[in-house]
């Protein structure tokens, strides 16, 4: 006997009517987010299962290293193990001498924010949306809000976390804004994203203020999000219309948004409260420590 289900109308009704209610539930009463931290939570296998071709190609092409490859890299690392020992050296002393201009401020004398090593496992498939997943959450003591690094400098911050996994906007998003000031002459203003990787908007800056290509922006630490002093972006072109008091800058990132694989989670004297590192997450960056990792 043959019984008809429901009928594809109903169903698509159905959907769409609780579709509705999750967005009303999530920006009005704040009730879906313990039900997005767990699928990200459930949903942590996933991104290490995606991953996991990569790594085992990794390690079986590493099984077959020859030895003028390992010569090579032994002494690229010789040399660069050199460069930073000298660095060490020189930013040890920087490092004295600032924390006692800082003492004689009287202000902290924390010369570093802590940071750990995370890796991106995931970026968003949605192309009006510039999000990436890394592999630290929770149990790592990430939060919302924390600031997010490259090599090069900011990019993004923290918008969501579960127990293993992290979700990342980047500052090229549509919606993401950063407080930044001019390194040159201490302008500040804000810089936009406008979903381009390449291209950031800096607003609202008269016609009248002293700006250049060429000029680098960083998080100035206004409104207390992102920590002060870190690389944003770079002037790039600067256009004014007649008549218009503000002047049109773009600017490109500094951080390599669509590149970097492993980035810096910051946690700041506030994030931090006294709470200590765990040993297996990360690195620690301190007034007289070297950045390293250990294996």
């Amino acid at each position: 006997m043959f019984v008809q289900g429901p009928i594809p109308g109903l169903r698509l009704f159905l959907v769409i009517l609780l579709s509705v209610g999750l967005i009303v539930a999530d920006t009005r009463l704040d009730r879906v987010e313990p039900v997005r931290s767990a699928l990200g939570t459930v949903l942590a296998p996933v991104y290490w299962l995606g991953n996991a071709p990569r790594d085992f190609s990794e390690w079986v092409s590493g099984l077959f290293t020859t030895r003028d490859d390992l010569v090579e890299e032994n002494e690229a690392l010789q040399a660069r193990l050199l460069i930073l020992e000298r660095r060490a050296l020189k930013y040890a002393a920087l490092a004295a001498e600032n924390n006692e201009l800082r003492r004689l401020m009287n202000s902290s004398e924390v010369l570093d924010d802590r940071v750990i090593v995370a890796e991106i496992v995931s970026v968003s498939p949605d192309p009006y949306s510039h999000e990436v997943v890394i592999n630290k959450g929770s149990r790592d003591g990430v939060r919302v809000g924390q600031a997010i690094l490259d090599a090069g400098g900011l990019m993004g911050q923290v918008v969501q976390s579960s127990s293993f996994t992290s979700r990342v906007m980047l500052v090229s998003d549509s919606s993401h804004a950063v407080p930044v000031e001019v390194v040159r002459n201490g302008l500040r203003s804000i810089l936009l994203g406008i979903g381009d990787s390449d291209i950031l908007e800096l607003v609202y800056v008269p016609d009248t203020v002293d700006i250049r290509e060429g000029d680098l922006l960083v998080s100035s630490g206004l409104g207390g999000r992102f920590p002060r002093g870190y690389p944003v972006a770079e002037v790039s072109a600067i256009h004014k219309d007649p008549g218009d008091p503000f002047v049109q800058i773009q600017a490109t990132p500094k951080a390599r948004l669509n590149q970097s694989r492993l980035v810096l989670v910051v946690f700041s004297p506030q994030d931090d409260a006294g709470d200590e590192l765990p040993a297996e997450s990360g690195i620690a960056v301190g007034s007289d420590a070297v950045i390293g990792e250990e294996y």
